[in-house]
């Protein structure tokens, strides 16, 4: 059996403020379309070869908090590698405005390289991390 990746899946409160998001992260709306009764969508960019699937839930709970807590278990983040970190930060808050950071950068050596990572959080607060290989 082979397997190949197609989409990652996430539920948001409002499809078109995640996907504003999601644009200024460098992904496109390829294909639009419901989903039962409600909004989704598949995105594509940032060199990742899955679609990024949003599905808009019409009556949202607060998730998990996933970043925060110590014992979750289940989804934690996705990450994404930058060639700057400090210029990719800066370029999302001109994009979006407002940013949460989650972790502010820091050094974080991984096996024989070091890299400067960063944690911020989407618009629904699922955990994106940003990674550029410094070392």
């Amino acid at each position: 059996m082979t397997l190949k990746a197609h989409h990652i899946s996430i539920k948001t409160a409002d499809i078109f403020r995640a996907i504003a998001f999601y644009e200024a992260l460098g992904f496109t709306v390829t294909e639009r379309f419901t989903t039962g009764s409600t909004l989704a969508c598949w995105m594509q960019g940032a060199d990742t070869p899955p679609h990024l699937e949003l599905i808009q839930v019409p009556e949202p709970k607060p998730s998990a908090d996933a970043f925060g807590d110590e014992h979750f278990v289940g989804y934690y983040h996705l990450s994404f590698h930058v060639d700057n970190l400090e210029a990719c930060l800066q370029e999302l808050v001109d994009r979006v405005g407002k940013l949460k950071l989650l972790l502010p950068p820091r050094a974080q050596t991984i096996g024989d390289r070091t890299y400067q990572v960063a944690f911020i959080a989407d618009p629904d607060g699922l955990a994106i991390e940003l990674m550029a290989l410094i070392a």
